[in-house]
């Protein structure tokens, strides 16, 4: 098992360090594991210019997976986004053809009170939203910033999806609908927007060879209210780049912190990158106060994924269910009642539950 871990900035380096405790406490001695640490991000530009250095690029290639912590400093807001850190990882996607991002929203019953919504609405959530990851906003040309003829300056921002990018992104869809409740819905804003009254026609012809798929349409101002004030109605939503990214921030809140929400970035095999969702919060690096757990079920994505072993993804799993259940908290997902913790503390006590799985040198499963 060939991994490239990529701590890269802020709390980055903090929820990877935890995430790679876990990954050696589940897999110990039983296979043959390979980790080699490289720089991307604001690392990666104050040592070598580049966020993404020529290096982490050659031997993320070469890897069987690669596990990021995460990319973006604060001094991003103050370069052109294509110069920032955080543009590593958007490199890093395009280069290895990794365009479709799974991020599953599931809400842990011990958790249903760290929703700022009611419990009513949020009990039970489970969905995945899947994001195309290397067309859209992000990558279109042209882009950038210069004059017209009157000297004014222009922002330039280019939409563009081509119909088999649509075709890849919707069958992934598709099949991650059929191994689940057979329910996909596409979000576009087909009505205002070319691009994506092209999408829609893309996913509806895609969607005859899945008959046992049943697929609805909603705009993404529609699908944005919908999330809230109904999201048990969503089994997978597939949708662009930019619209992604924003819907499942929003989502986050319906597992009760985006400090739990993990992803995987695939392409068409199954090297992936795993990370969690949260970026980097520059505000509280450093300080213990990150939650890891974004980051450990990542790996749990990663080992069922991309090695096929569903049996140490589910010891990790339920290691984070059964620190829930025993009251453990970071500070984003602290109840009244609970034992509030810190990163280092919390990695701690995963680790020390996948540990106590083992009985007789068997699993134990909660």
């Amino acid at each position: 098992m060939k991994i490239v871990v990529l701590p890269g900035d802020g709390i980055g380096k903090e929820v990877t360090a935890e995430a790679v405790r876990a990954l050696h406490a589940v897999i110990g001695s039983e296979l043959p594991l390979e980790l080699t640490e490289a720089v991307i991000g604001g690392e990666g530009l104050e040592r070598f210019g580049d966020a993404l250095p020529p290096d982490t690029l050659d031997i993320s290639r070469k890897a069987d997976a690669i596990l990021l912590g995460g990319t973006g400093v604060p001094e991003d807001e103050r370069r052109a986004p294509s110069e920032g850190a955080g543009y590593g990882l958007l490199k890093l996607r395009k280069a290895l053809g990794l365009y479709a991002n799974f991020r599953p929203v599931v809400l842990y019953p011990e958790l249903v009170d760290a929703s700022t919504l009611k419990p009513e609405i949020v009990t039970g959530v489970d969905l995945i939203i899947l994001r195309e990851l290397t067309g859209d906003l992000y990558f279109g040309q042209p882009r950038g910033v210069s004059r017209d003829e009157t000297g004014a300056r222009v922002g330039i921002n280019t939409m563009r999806y081509t119909d088999a990018e649509i075709e890849r992104i919707a069958h992934a869809g598709f099949q991650a609908a059929a191994k689940r409740r057979k329910k996909l819905c596409s979000v576009d804003k087909a009505n205002v927007l070319e691009t994506m009254a092209l999408w829609r026609e893309v996913v509806i012809e895609v969607s005859k060879q899945y008959p046992d798929v049943e697929l609805t349409h909603l705009y993404i101002d529609a699908a944005s209210m919908a999330l809230i004030r109904n999201p048990k109605q969503f089994d997978v939503v597939v949708t662009g780049n930019v619209f992604g990214d924003i819907l499942s921030d929003a989502a986050a809140m319906l597992a009760g912190s985006i400090g739990m929400l993990p992803s995987a970035s695939l392409g068409d095999h199954n090297k992936g990158l795993y990370e969690p969702v949260h970026g980097t919060a520059p505000d509280i690096a450093g300080k213990d106060l990150a939650n890891p757990l974004a980051a450990i079920l990542s790996v749990a994505m990663m080992l069922r994924q991309s090695f096929g072993r569903d049996q140490h993804a589910s010891r990790i799993e339920q290691a984070v269910r059964s620190v829930l259940r025993e009251g453990y908290r970071t500070a984003d997902i602290y109840q009244p009642g609970c034992r509030k913790i810190g990163t280092r503390a919390m990695g701690e006590a995963v680790v020390e539950a996948i540990r106590k799985q083992k009985v007789g040198g068997e699993a134990e499963f909660a």
